[in-house]
């Protein structure tokens, strides 16, 4: 009795111990584990964002998977990943963050200010919650600085 009383204590202790792990990561660290986000992560390192997402925020970021990065014409990655155009592609990531930690449960339709100064569209029908024309495909990501919501589609931010 004593040993299985011990033995479920110490299960308890260990999955508690599992399910916290993810709240230690910060954003880019969460952002790694998933695996699905090489695309977003390469370009926050050419766009110099790498780090503000490695701060103490709390931030909400809307994260392109790969797949949604594949849906861009043809070319305009490669364009953006260029030195040269390093202020445009830092003001399109920022354009993907909100200053403070939004869980899926808050969201609600509204204007959002992002980190580079645009707004996003947040509209809620039902289940489905649309960033712009982008659909949020998993909410609640969390991280030790904020949340990921991950998101079907790259956002372009408003011409300048």
């Amino acid at each position: 009795m004593i040993q299985k009383l011990l033995l479920t204590s110490l299960l308890s202790l260990i999955i508690g111990v599992a399910v916290g792990a993810e709240d230690e990561k910060d954003i880019i660290a969460t952002a790694k584990s998933a695996g699905t986000f090489s695309t977003l992560l390469t370009a926050l390192d050419a766009g110099d964002k790498t780090n503000m997402l490695q701060g103490t925020g709390p931030f909400t970021v809307f994260a392109p998977s790969d797949e949604a990065f594949s849906k861009l014409p043809s070319g305009t990655l490669d364009d953006l990943l260029k030195p040269e155009n390093k202020k445009k592609l830092a003001a399109l990531l920022a354009y993907h963050v909100l200053e403070g930690k939004v869980m899926a449960a808050d969201v609600k339709t509204m204007m959002a200010k992002t980190a580079n100064g645009a707004k996003l569209d947040i509209k809620v029908t039902g289940d489905v919650v649309m960033v712009n024309d982008a659909k949020v495909v998993k909410a609640d990501v969390k991280a030790s600085n904020g949340v990921i919501h991950v998101i079907d589609s790259v956002l372009m931010p408003p011409a300048e």
